[in-house]
């Protein structure tokens, strides 16, 4: 992952030559937050103590990073409320360089969980190649939805959404955001983005390759959609939802490569998988079908971001019922499937026990032989034959 790290670095400065910039300060005054360049600088120093490859190439890419100058405080405006004074931010073209830039970072952090965290657990499992890959990438994702699910009910706490579900869709179009929404935002992008070239890199098989690149290219959509349509509340609470959901699963699937017996966590799984997916098709009518659809600012303005359309509110209800109804039906796919092996697993099982039972010895009206002689029932041996004379 280095090398690609490098590799993209150095196309993205043939592209964007370096040009005499000033120095900028570690931390910016006007959002009070660290900018890319010293941040980049800190993490590759920390992540090089006792990595050769890493502190062999962190100055390369530190000076190509530094050389290019990453704007992170863009489209600023500061607004006076209650708590003081606030910096709010708007989203522009510009944001793809800070995307790029945690791209990389995103690059760096998966390989660093995959060499010190689930490599080591591997050699210990001695899981096969198929299980190993699985393995892998429930450990990645593991730790990536905890984060992303904590930190996403963070801020939904601090911005009061849950206590005031009503301003999910008040107060429309939510164009102007504070500086942990966007950046969380812009993280989620980095990563799912980061996700497409680690294909290549883990060397998944051929046919897990589809599988892999459909809830990619879901979340890319669904995310970039709330981001660009200016409706971040409602993304929010939806990929809070998504986000636990998926870590439920992938916990119970790293205790199940662990030991098979393991599996009355997949029952608990399946029942939160059919409950977030019912919060989620309520939670999109009622902000987006309902609120929105009652809302007084109606029609499309690019200029103040108000996309309160219904040639646009159609399009993202059917989006999002449509991804929901197409994971519920894989869903009772893959537990008719279950069942049914569970089914003949049993049958088999019956089958094998009745062969394997010991037949009874059939005895005879008068008595049952013993050793090659005939007894009688109440022990004593039967009256001899008597033979007739030719």
């Amino acid at each position: 992952p280095v090398s690609l790290v490098i590799h993209y670095a150095s196309l993205f400065s043939i592209v964007c030559p370096p040009v005499c910039l000033p120095v900028r300060p570690a931390v910016c005054l006007s959002c009070l937050s660290v900018c890319p360049s010293v941040l980049l600088s800190a993490l590759l120093s920390v992540l090089s103590i006792g990595h050769p490859v890493l502190s062999v190439h962190s100055s390369v890419l530190l000076s190509v990073f530094l050389s290019v100058g990453l704007p992170v405080c863009l489209f600023v405006l500061r607004s006076v409320c209650p708590e003081g004074e606030v910096t709010l931010y708007q989203y522009g073209w510009q944001d793809c360089t800070t995307i790029l830039f945690y791209f990389f970072i995103t690059i760096i952090l998966h390989a660093v969980v995959q060499e010190y965290v689930l490599d080591k657990v591997n050699r210990r499992l001695h899981l096969s190649k198929s299980k190993n890959t699985k393995f892998c990438e429930s450990g990645q994702l593991c730790v990536f939805h905890l984060v992303s699910s904590v930190w996403s009910f963070y801020i939904l706490i601090t911005e009061g959404y849950v206590f005031h579900p009503s301003t999910l869709w008040e107060n429309y179009p939510h164009v102007h955001l504070r500086f942990q929404v966007k950046f969380f935002y812009l993280t989620q992008l980095a990563y799912w983005l980061h996700a497409l070239p680690e294909l290549y890199f883990q060397k998944v098989r051929k046919e897990e390759i589809p599988r892999q690149l459909q809830y990619i290219c879901l979340y890319l959509l669904h995310i970039s959609a709330a981001y660009l349509l200016n409706l971040s509340p409602v993304g929010l609470v939806l990929l809070c939802l998504q986000y636990l959901s998926e870590l439920g699963f992938h916990i119970a699937r790293i205790f199940y490569f662990t030991d098979e017996s393991h599996q009355k966590m997949f029952d608990l799984w399946a029942v939160n998988f059919v409950f977030t997916r019912m919060v989620t098709l309520t939670l999109v009518f009622l902000a987006v079908g309902f609120g929105l659809a009652r809302a007084e600012n109606q029609g499309l303005d690019w200029d103040m971001g108000n996309f309160n359309t219904v040639l646009i509110r159609m399009p993202v209800l059917l989006l999002v019922s449509l991804t929901q109804s197409w994971l519920l039906w894989k869903f009772i796919r893959f537990q008719l499937k279950r069942w049914r092996e569970f089914r003949h697993e049993q049958v088999a099982r019956k089958r094998v026990a009745a062969k394997q039972t010991p037949r009874p010895l059939k005895r005879d009206s008068i008595g049952h032989h013993e050793n090659g002689a005939i007894k009688a029932e109440n022990g004593a041996s039967p009256r001899p034959k008597k033979i007739k004379a030719p």
